[in-house]
């Protein structure tokens, strides 16, 4: 399948850069020898079941879990020798909104404003922008524990756009949204790729990947197992199924042929009778 491609070393000083990005747990190797170049204004879709190693791999890019080797670059700096300037960049949504639930949104978000030193007057009204845009604005003086996941998400959103990061990762943005606040999340998305942001999504919904993604990463057993845009992936793939002969293969198609097609085959066999 398809590698990741080689740019010049000065198209490789913006954007996300992994070199041999490796984890261990114990015996279990959950990430093995990453390379990925993502560059600035992308959005990079990372695909995988359960376990592959994608959380893993978000964690080691923002700088929350160390590898056991190899090295992380977002903007050309070393996530690892620079910590404190690399968060500067740096915006982050994980799949489980973790939030002060006692606090208002305006609350929360002047206390991630004091944490990233922002001027409070900017501050404050790119807040109420984007608690607008999020369609939170009715609710900013209530206290966050009694928001729905969907809310809480949006808030977490939110928090990580505040300080108009230059690089954004997002584990699962959409689990539990509703279908408007998923297309606003999609919109946005987009909207700060064309503003020369890099996104780098995780997902389990391959339609989401197959829209909006610039590229796909697809990750099977913490390997990287094929890159590209889907339709360099559709070239590049072999329908293994006699069904599929001369028809268009769509992402799900190579998503279970990379990951284990031949089970998921027979329990659709199974379901048709």
């Amino acid at each position: 399948m398809a590698q990741a491609m080689t740019l010049s070393e000065s198209s490789r000083s913006k954007g996300i850069r992994t070199e041999g990005l490796t984890k261990d747990f114990g015996s279990l190797r959950a990430v093995d020898g990453l390379d990925l170049q993502i560059n600035p204004g992308e959005l990079f879709c990372f695909l995988g079941p359960n376990g592959a190693g994608k959380t893993t791999t978000i964690k080691m890019i923002i700088g929350t879990l160390v590898p056991t080797r190899g090295r992380v670059f977002l903007d050309g700096i070393d996530v690892y020798k620079e910590p404190v300037r690399a968060k500067q960049i740096l915006g982050y949504v994980p799949d489980e909104p973790n939030l002060y639930e006692k606090l208002t949104p305006l609350e929360f978000l002047s206390f991630v404003s004091d944490v990233y030193r922002l001027d409070k007057s900017r501050a404050s009204r790119r807040a109420r922008e984007l608690l607008e845009m999020f369609g939170l604005s009715d609710r900013i003086n209530e206290q966050m524990g009694g928001f729905s996941h969907g809310m809480k998400q949006k808030m977490a959103l939110t928090a990580a756009l505040l300080h108009e990061p230059q690089i954004l990762l997002l584990d699962e943005p959409t689990v539990g949204l509703d279908p408007k606040s998923a297309r606003i999340i999609k919109d946005i998305l987009r909207g700060l790729c064309d503003r020369g942001v890099t996104v780098f999504m995780s997902t389990h919904i391959l339609e989401i990947a197959e829209r909006m993604a610039d590229r796909v990463g697809i990750i099977q057993d913490g390997r990287l197992r094929a890159i590209g845009a889907v339709d360099e992936l559709r070239s590049l793939a072999k329908k293994s199924d006699e069904k599929l002969h001369g028809t268009e293969m769509t992402l799900e198609d190579l998503f279970l042929e990379l990951t284990g097609g031949a089970e998921y085959e027979e329990v659709s066999r199974y379901l048709e009778g």
